[in-house]
């Protein structure tokens, strides 16, 4: 059930606010980056961190996404469901994409909980700052009323 005084989209999902929206985002592993690649729409999967603030990735200096999301604006996608009980949410985050390249910058990156999942060396930190940061809820229904 939705709270009383939730705000509610045009199709019936519960708006996440702000806040709610990044301690979501600060509680998930994985997200979904979209980028540019030849002109093209790309996804991509990572495991991430977020600093409070920015969205952290480390990857290959040759990787596609390496080259394309640098100082480009980019898109992140977190989310969660759960199918049996048709509830879950989304968080997505729009913001620019860029190289860390600072020294201090880095070393404090380094001292994040990221550890990359992919194999090979990932020697590139990527930074994303969310400029526009939505959400939306799939709230929870009484599933025996429609039995």
């Amino acid at each position: 059930m939705t709270p009383a005084g939730t705000d509610l989209d045009q199709s019936g999902l519960e708006i996440l606010d702000r806040d709610e929206c990044l301690a979501l985002l600060s509680r998930a592993a994985i997200g979904r980056i979209v980028f540019t690649h030849q002109a093209l729409p790309a996804v991509q999967p990572v495991n991430f961190a977020f600093d409070g603030a920015n969205i952290v990735i480390k990857v290959s200096r040759t990787s596609r996404l390496a080259t394309a999301a640098s100082g480009t604006i980019v898109a992140f996608e977190v989310d969660e469901f759960d199918t049996e009980a048709r509830t879950g949410w989304s968080v997505v985050a729009v913001g620019p994409a860029r190289h860390v390249t600072d020294p201090d910058e880095l070393r404090a990156l380094e001292r994040l909980p990221l550890q990359t999942w992919a194999p090979g060396e990932r020697d590139r930190y990527i930074r994303l700052r969310p400029e526009l940061l939505t959400g939306r809820r799939v709230p929870v229904r009484d599933l025996t009323a429609s039995a």
